[in-house]
């Protein structure tokens, strides 16, 4: 108790610099949200009467789009990820060389740093109606600027972050998880197929979720990837939100889209880590 008693001195700082450079903000923008914007003006009406109007906004149909198309991208790249992360996941944390570890720890951690914009115009100057592979892609009888090619061009820009930082995630999950349970498993007649898909994937579930919901949080918050890729015709909340504070100069409707938004974020958190609990205890 006293042990515990002397270190709360030690948090004072953190706690005042997470209450002023978080707490009040997000404060600030929720106080915004309900405030009543007047075209022509930048921001809020000073003084007006508190509204719930821009929350009531956000239940038509051009609203409801937005949320449902980006949280149903991010969903299918987190999808996406965990099938192509968790195999290299597994045979870098499998490998017997520290050496070879390394490498792959080195080039993963090196994407990650990689500049958003690097990536983005990378994917836009190869599957782009532009790009080096547009005439394959017009050979193939693709259209270029179908709507369902410009999600496929975003989910690629999503893998960018989604891989790396599962497999990052993966890894570790992997690792703690004892090798000699699955050969058990193939000892008494199992496949290797069959004994990763009943005994490795169950034991890494809650690291499969752990690196589900950063790949989703990810995607959801994603700004650049469908401000480009998108070519105007798909946008992400973020993208929203930007419209809104910068140019139309509407902070209500800012504000409550970002409220909503991070509102769905923490219960999208809640639930995922009740799953995770719930599976862990069986």
């Amino acid at each position: 108790m006293r042990a515990t008693k002397s270190q709360v001195p030690l948090l004072l700082p953190a706690m005042a610099v997470f209450a002023f450079f978080l707490v009040l903000p997000m404060l600030t923008v929720f106080n915004e949200s309900f405030r009543t914007f007047e075209p022509g003006r930048v921001g809020s009406v000073k003084g007006a009467p508190l509204t719930i109007g821009n929350y009531a906004e956000l239940l038509l149909p051009v609203y409801v789009q937005y949320f449902a198309q980006t949280y149903f991208l991010a969903f299918c790249a987190s999808i996406l990820a965990l099938l192509f992360a968790f195999p290299i996941a597994f045979h870098i944390a499998r490998t017997s060389s520290a050496w070879i570890r390394k490498v792959w720890l080195s080039a993963i951690i090196g994407l990650i740093f990689l500049s958003a914009l690097v990536r983005v115009y990378a994917l836009q100057l190869t599957f782009g109606s532009a790009g080096i592979l547009a005439p394959v892609i017009s050979l193939a009888g693709v259209d270029t600027n179908s709507r369902l090619y410009i999600d496929f061009v975003i989910i690629a820009g999503l893998l960018h972050y989604g891989i790396p930082m599962s497999i990052l995630i993966l890894i570790g999950a992997i690792q703690n998880l004892n090798p000699r349970l699955t050969e058990a498993a193939q000892s008494l007649g199992a496949s290797a197929v069959k004994s990763h898909l009943t005994v490795t994937i169950p034991l890494c579930m809650r690291g499969l979720l752990s690196a589900f919901l950063v790949s989703m949080t990810l995607g959801v918050s994603a700004f650049v990837i469908p401000w480009v890729l998108g070519r105007g015709r798909v946008q992400f909340i973020s993208n929203l939100i930007y419209s809104r504070f910068s140019e139309v100069a509407n902070y209500p409707s800012g504000a409550a889209i970002s409220i909503v938004m991070m509102i769905l974020s923490m219960l999208l958190i809640f639930t995922f880590s009740r799953l995770a609990a719930t599976l862990e205890r069986t």
